[in-house]
């Protein structure tokens, strides 16, 4: 009878076996439990006072502003101030990536405090540039009237300075408070934290020709003064087009203020004011028309130069001596001139002095009086 023969078994050998293998696969799975709660588990992030971080906004309302930093719970937004609080409703949203100044790591509920201002603040630089160099023109409100010109806010709260050179004025300066204007951005200092506008600078080629347009050479039009400087003021012009606010800039001369002599225009008008005045040109490159004053008056000087006949000896007193002649007070407002030419070498004269002349000519246009002087004896050479 054949007998077959089989290995023998070791019931310890198999057990260790086995054992191992489920040790093995035991612990595999271990190891990678322990990945995956770990990767399920985000790290909780601590955060310093006055620290900048990134987050996303998770809630956007009036009454709550969360933002996601990565901390055990969602920051909170600090804002006291309404305008930014406006501003901070109506240009971000919620799943937007943000940079916070953190004001308090944990508070008393446990949620770190932050602040958007200084995003904020970034943002608004940034698109305050980009219209700076795209020239676009942009809504304001002014808010104010202060000294040399008023106070203007941007839709998203941006405060900024309008001063009375670039503002264009149909009423008193008091009356412009709360009203929207079309203006552009002048100057941009950053580290000062000021912004210039310019509602001259908003006005448009095409809206300049229009209103021109309907202007005429000679024409009496109604300005109320925007600004006053030492050669002279500058006003604003209503447009005849039946619009409330004005939108042209028009400028009188020194020259142009008064037939009598005025050594500054500041001391004699007023900003806000309500003034009449003649068209006399009209400067396309500048975008403005010239005015004047005193030619809606009969020029006084014209009655008096009929007093200064050719020939005719009057005296006065020497007011100025220059390398154009002598100037005499020939009294009630009339000047006279000796032209250097006619001055003898040897001759001197002094300021204050009184002297002698002949009318020669009257020159109506510059407002004097052409004289020689009366000389003894005829110096030789003189001509």
């Amino acid at each position: 009878m054949a007998i077959r023969s089989t290995d023998s078994i070791n019931p310890s050998a198999t057990s260790s076996e086995s054992s191992n293998s489920l040790k093995a696969r035991s612990g595999n799975r271990a190891t990678t439990m322990a990945e995956l709660m770990a990767k399920k588990q985000p790290s909780i992030k601590s955060f310093k006072k006055g620290e900048v971080v990134t987050g996303i906004i998770t809630k956007l309302t009036s009454s709550e502003i969360l933002i996601e930093i990565g901390a055990k719970t969602e920051a909170v937004v600090l804002e006291k101030d309404k305008n930014l609080l406006r501003s901070l409703l109506s240009t971000l949203k919620v799943g937007e990536r943000v940079n916070v100044s953190v004001l308090n790591p944990e508070s008393d509920q446990g949620n770190p405090v932050v602040s958007l201002r200084r995003f904020m603040d970034e943002k608004h630089w940034g698109v305050l540039d980009k219209l700076q160099k795209e020239e676009q023109i942009l809504e304001v409100t002014v808010t104010d009237v202060t000294k040399g010109g008023f106070l203007v806010t941007t839709a998203d709260g941006m405060n900024g300075f309008l001063p009375n050179s670039q503002a264009i004025l149909s009423d008193t300066p008091s009356s412009f408070v709360g009203k929207k204007i079309k203006a552009q951005i002048l100057e941009i200092n950053r580290p000062l934290h000021k912004v210039i506008f310019s509602q001259k600078a908003a006005l448009g080629d095409e809206d300049f020709i229009k209103t021109i347009s309907q202007l005429k050479i000679g024409e009496i039009v109604d300005a109320v003064i925007s600004n006053t400087t030492s050669f002279g003021i500058f006003v604003s012009v209503k447009s005849g087009l039946g619009q409330s606010e004005s939108s042209l800039e028009g400028f009188i001369h020194l020259s142009e203020l008064s037939w009598d002599k005025i050594e500054t225009a500041e001391n004699y008008f007023k900003i806000g004011e309500k003034i009449k005045a003649q068209v006399l040109g009209i400067d396309k490159e500048a975008k403005r028309i010239n005015l004047s004053i005193k030619r809606m008056t009969i020029d006084p000087f014209e009655e008096t130069a009929k007093e200064f006949v050719a020939d005719k000896k009057v005296k006065g007193k020497i007011t100025q001596i220059s390398s154009l002649g002598i100037t005499l007070d020939l009294g009630e407002g009339v000047e006279g001139l000796i032209k250097k030419d006619k001055i003898p070498p040897s001759t001197t004269y002094a300021s204050g002095d009184e002297l002698e002349g002949i009318v020669s000519e009257v020159d109506v246009r510059r407002h004097r009086v052409i004289l020689t002087p009366v000389l003894k004896e005829k110096p030789i050479g003189y001509r």
